[in-house]
């Protein structure tokens, strides 16, 4: 009799465990409703979504103009539903068959064996791809549509696809249903509990968990490269790193960040910093650092950035060092501020900067990156009017924009193990940064797409700054010109075309990985790969790479050599602020701190 009570008892107690579990995963959803209602809720969301709805109504337009065309997409899609179903009832009956559809080699979404062998999550995953590169056939195969419109739709169709895969429910992934069963629904319970206080922590707006953000401290544990800041206005903190040789090169070397990024992407950790071996090699360091913009600054333009940016930072290290010129690095859109920089400079009479790096910038924009998606009329009208109404552009826009570029990486995985499985991530400095975003200032950020991304002005001759009409021609100091062969932000076929406008020596260097990883390769890593060539002519990046030169790991060492060459002179270690500058605290200052 007691052993006939045993099943009975676990199977009570297993439905009492689901049902508190149900219970729970009530009030967790409560909660997540209550954190989005607590905010205005994202506008965003609407914005992208006008926009998708209008660019793929677009395609469809021309597929219905077209009957012919029409009939013809239609049969090829019921054309891969029947060989699909053909090839499953034949397994099902115990033959093998070759698939009708597989993922693609680096897929990782299906690599979970029970996508294969159960017939259930293969159907549904064979059916999902079969419609999806369906659906991507169409798009590339529209006619009478021009390139940019194909590209928006090419990349909203993506977020539709990745957005409707299989492996982001419950039902039809197995891994997840797996886990749901196995827990009771625990991991529901989790998962949704962290998704509340994810949309908390956004302010109404999801921002997704993709670190344990509890293990980093921007201070302790990053940017703890030694140093102080020996200076701020409302728009900079700046930087001067402590020495770590005896002597140093006699030219100070300024660091020129994104403003759209936090900039100890450069300084995350000693075995990865950047700036700390540069510190290394006999670099007297400065680095700005942006403010992260308010209200109060809205007004401030991307003129604003030059002069109490660059300009004023250029005075700052002459100040402390004693040197009037110095080289000179910019990231990203620091480097498109700094080729700015540059050609206003060239109009005048005082010229601090000799050298010029850039990573992975843009100075033109005729092969701009993804980002262009978000760019046109319309939909620069929309982001100025909700700056209009802040002074700035919230964090989570743009953070929301660069993740959804790599939706597969940075957005389905986590809330496919975070928010599904109920796993709360690994300890990743990379992706803390990569969270730890910031605002834009109104006037700056309108500024920069319309006259870089709409109406590439600079290259064209028209961009005016004060009574100044630039010209990159005029830039003759030596260039070192960095791009990384995978960027989807600044592709290297952009870098690669805008080094044509500059009048000066240009060493074109091509490095492997993307826009962050080929940037940040430390030489201790021995990581990736880099290419150098001859000087950037006619002809395009394939052509110049047919002949380019493949070195193996970080082109880190390749850099400093090019940067000595130019001027090897050395001096004795400098002091922080040279005597002169009080400093204000220590690195990395407290303008990098600031939340968006």
């Amino acid at each position: 009799m007691t052993d006939d009570k045993k099943p009975a008892d676990e199977v009570a107690s297993n439905a009492e465990e689901v049902l508190q579990n149900v219970v729970r995963l009530f009030e967790e959803s409560g909660k997540a409703l209550s954190n989005l209602a607590a905010a205005q809720g994202s506008k965003n969301t609407g914005q992208s979504l006008n926009a998708a709805a209008r660019i793929l109504g677009t395609v469809a337009e021309r597929w219905m103009a077209d009957p012919e065309k029409a009939v013809k997409a239609q049969s090829d899609l019921m054309t891969g539903y029947f060989d699909l179903w053909s090839k499953s009832m034949h397994r099902f009956m115990g033959e093998y068959v070759e698939p009708a559809a597989e993922p693609d080699p680096g897929d990782k979404r299906f690599k979970d064996e029970e996508w294969s062998n159960n017939q259930y999550f293969d159907f549904v995953k064979q059916a999902y791809l079969v419609t999806s590169r369906w659906a991507e056939h169409q798009v590339d195969d529209t006619d009478n549509i021009d390139e940019v419109t194909k590209k928006k739709a090419e990349f909203y169709l993506s977020q539709l696809i990745n957005a409707l895969s299989p492996s982001n429910f419950v039902p039809t992934n197995p891994e997840l249903l797996r886990e749901t069963l196995t827990s009771k629904g625990e991991n529901l319970v989790r998962g949704m509990k962290m998704l509340a206080e994810d949309i908390q922590r956004g302010g109404g707006n999801l921002k997704i968990r993709q670190s344990d953000y509890d293990a980093f401290s921007v201070g302790e544990n990053l940017a703890t490269t030694p140093g102080k800041v020996i200076y701020q206005n409302e728009l900079i903190q700046l930087i001067q790193y402590e020495a770590s040789t005896e002597k140093v090169l006699k030219r100070p070397l300024l660091i020129i960040p994104p403003w759209i990024n936090k900039f100890y992407i450069l300084d995350l950790n000693e075995k990865k910093s950047f700036i700390k071996w540069c510190v290394d090699q006999g670099h007297s360091v400065f680095v700005i650092s942006w403010v992260n913009p308010t209200r109060e600054i809205a007004t401030k333009t991307f003129e604003n950035y030059m002069h109490e940016g660059i300009i004023e930072a250029c005075n700052i290290v002459e100040q402390a060092t004693g040197e009037k010129s110095l080289n000179a690095i910019g990231y990203c859109v620091g480097g498109t501020l700094l080729a700015t920089t540059l050609a206003f400079m060239a109009k005048g009479r005082k010229k601090p900067i000799k050298s010029a790096t850039f990573f992975t910038t843009q100075i033109d924009f005729t092969y701009a990156g993804d980002l262009m998606v978000f760019v046109d009329e319309e939909q620069i009208q929309a982001v100025e009017k909700e700056m209009a109404a802040t002074g700035y552009l919230e964090s989570n826009h743009m953070s929301s924009a660069f993740n959804m570029l790599r939706a597969n990486d940075l957005i389905w995985p986590y809330m496919v193990n975070v928010y599904g499985k109920g796993e709360a991530p690994f300890p990743f400095d990379l992706l803390f940064w990569n969270s730890d975003s910031t605002n834009m200032p109104a006037a700056n950020h309108s500024f920069y797409l319309r006259e870089y991304y709409l109406n590439n002005n600079l290259t064209g001759g028209r961009m005016m700054m004060g009574s100044k009409t630039l010209d990159l021609s005029k830039v003759t100091i030596p260039v070192y010109n960095l791009a990384t062969k995978e960027d989807h932000i600044a592709p290297a076929k952009s870098a690669y075309h805008g080094s044509r406008f500059l009048g000066g020596e240009v060493r074109f260097v091509l490095a492997g990985s993307g826009h962050i990883a080929g940037v940040i390769n430390s030489p201790a890593k021995n990581k990736y790969q880099f290419w150098t060539g001859a000087a950037p002519v006619d002809g395009d990046l394939e052509d110049w790479m047919a002949n380019a030169t493949e070195t193996p790991g970080s082109w880190w060492p390749d850099w400093h050599s090019w940067i000595a060459g130019l001027d090897n002179k050395h001096v004795d270690a400098r002091e922080i602020g040279g005597g002169e500058l009080k400093p204000i605290e220590d690195a990395p200052g407290s303008y990098v701190r600031a939340k968006g």
